[in-house]
Formats: C-alpha cells, sequence, structure tokens
C-alpha cells in the first residue's frame, strides 16, 4: 500500500473557522475523511503544527523512506522559511507544495515562496480540492 502524508502549517488547524471566505467553510479533517474514502489503496497521514521545527522534524523523520510523497501546506512559513525549504531539499522524498487559495490573488507578500524551487511540484488556488490534485499526481506516478 503506498503512503502519503499531508503536513499543514500554522493556522490551518483553523480550517472550516478562518476567513471561511478565503479558506471554505469545512475542517480539515472533515475534508480529510472524503479524501481518504476517495483513495482506500492509499493509507494518508495527516500532520498540522504552528511550529516552524516541527513541520522540519516531521519532514526530517519521513524524508528517507517512511512515506512515498509529502503533501506540504506550510501556510505563511511558505513566505518566510528557508529552513524548511532547506528540508526539502535535504530529503529524498518528494514534496508538493499546495496551497487552498491563489496565493497570486492575494497580497504581495504571499507571490513569493521560498518553498517552489525545492519542490517536485505546486498546486494552488482550487480550495480544499488542491490537497487530492497532490495526492492524485502521487497516485499516478507511484
Amino acid at each position: 500500500m503506498k503512503k502519503i502524508l499531508i503536513i499543514n502549517g500554522p493556522n490551518l488547524n483553523l480550517l472550516g473557522q478562518r476567513e471561511p471566505g478565503i479558506y471554505g467553510s469545512s475542517s480539515f479533517e472533515t475534508y480529510l475523511e472524503k479524501l481518504r474514502a476517495a483513495y482506500p489503496d492509499v493509507e494518508i497521514d495527516y500532520f498540522q503544527s504552528n511550529h516552524e521545527g516541527d513541520i522540519i522534524d516531521r519532514l526530517h523523520s519521513v524524508g528517507f523512506g517512511g512515506v512515498d510523497g509529502v503533501v506540504l501546506n506550510a501556510g505563511a512559513y511558505t513566505h518566510t522559511s528557508v529552513a524548511i525549504a532547506d528540508a526539502i531539499r535535504a530529503i529524498k522524498t518528494p514534496v508538493i507544495e499546495v496551497h487552498i487559495s491563489n496565493v497570486h490573488q492575494r497580497e504581495e507578500f504571499r507571490h513569493h515562496s521560498f518553498l517552489s524551487p525545492a519542490a517536485a511540484g505546486i498546486i494552488i488556488g482550487f480550495g480544499l480540492e488542491s490537497y487530492r490534485l497532490a495526492v492524485d499526481s502521487f497516485v499516478k506516478k507511484l
């Protein structure tokens, strides 16, 4: 069975409550149930942290054979974290960067990602379906 890890960064634990006009009204846990049901032959694990170091530690822990792919929404760390970008470069497991909103339609500072050059791919602007598109990409490649 293939195994994929979804990592969500800061404030994404508030999905469904936080700015529903941008992020929608569904919690990630509710969406995750649907995602797992859509891919019964794939083990989809989930990790969320508001702490940069925890995200880096988790990438390190799965980056050398723990999972077949990582779907990463680093939230605001996307635009600030050289350390997470370095962690992506340091591991062997491919990482797809995802964003719920189209960051290029938002504030100027969100237009730059430190993670994109290190990621295997980038999916932005499809709401929570951005995660499904990333999982689907891994499933087709694996």
